[in-house]
């Protein structure tokens, strides 16, 4: 930490105070963004068909200009660090059906190699710079780490979610309950105990992909696989308008002046 202080001493401000303040919008944005990533990545690889190899390459040139613009930014801009989200999240998709289905690897295989790229992510950071907390993101340096910690975290909640409807057989709806019941012992641990918020906001930033990854399956995939059949197109732009409405409507704060 004491590094990082330095660093945002020495002329780094321009990293300063650019991801916003955890509050209750912040969550429902967040998976309003994860679904439409779900529904986007399924729009580009199946119902244009370009593949899942394709969508990859889309959407990853897609992160890399939006991390870039982020992190080169000089102060926090809620629709940039959201689009930069939301970049995350469709390239974890298409990047996590790569893996599982492409490759071969398989919804638990692909599950387990992402779990161990987030682990070490965190890992590195914290052994880095000290902290993984969201309120130490105030350097560059600890926001590339944010970002490679984000991008693992989205492709291992669509990993996940995949491997609960179909391998694990609960289906979307069920796996939607499962994921939506885990994020609420998750909150309840928030207000009436003393696990740490780092690990809980972690926890709570992990789960809230599978949910989004279920939940965009269920609007988008055929009712004969327990989906509701919608449009990926019109899912996607209704998700998006949501999205853009909570930010206009609820404005947020970066993080550093919640001190």
């Amino acid at each position: 930490m004491a590094a990082e202080m330095r660093e945002a001493g020495s002329g780094v401000s321009g990293a300063l105070a650019k991801v916003p303040q955890v509050t209750l919008v912040f969550w429902i944005i967040k998976i309003g963004a994860t679904t439409l990533g779900e529904t986007g990545g399924d729009a580009v690889t199946m119902s244009l068909d370009l593949g899942y190899l394709v969508g990859t390459a889309i959407f990853s040139a897609a992160f890399i200009l939006a991390v870039f613009a982020q992190v080169s930014a000089k102060r926090f801009v809620p629709i940039l660090y959201w689009l930069t989200i939301i970049a995350t999240t469709t390239v974890g998709t298409t990047l996590a059906d790569y893996f599982d289905r492409s490759l071969g690897i398989g919804y638990a295989g692909g599950s387990a190699l992402l779990f161990g790229l987030l682990m070490a992510s965190l890992f590195l950071w914290h052994r880095v710079l000290g902290s993984v907390s969201i309120d130490s993101v105030r350097s560059r340096k600890a926001e590339w780490f944010y970002w490679m910690t984000i991008l693992f975290s989205q492709t291992l909640g669509t990993a996940l979610g995949d491997w609960t409807a179909d391998s694990a057989g609960f289906g979307y709806a069920g796996s939607a309950v499962l994921f939506g019941l885990l994020l609420a012992l998750t909150a309840a641990a928030y207000f009436w105990t003393r696990i740490s918020r780092t690990f809980l906001f972690w926890s709570a930033f992990i789960l809230t992909r599978p949910l989004g990854a279920v939940v965009g399956d269920l609007l988008d995939k055929p009712i004969t696989s327990g989906g509701l059949a919608l449009s990926r197109y019109w899912a996607s732009a209704i998700l998006l308008a949501f999205i853009l409405a909570c930010i206009l409507i609820f404005p947020q704060k970066p993080a550093e002046q919640a001190h």
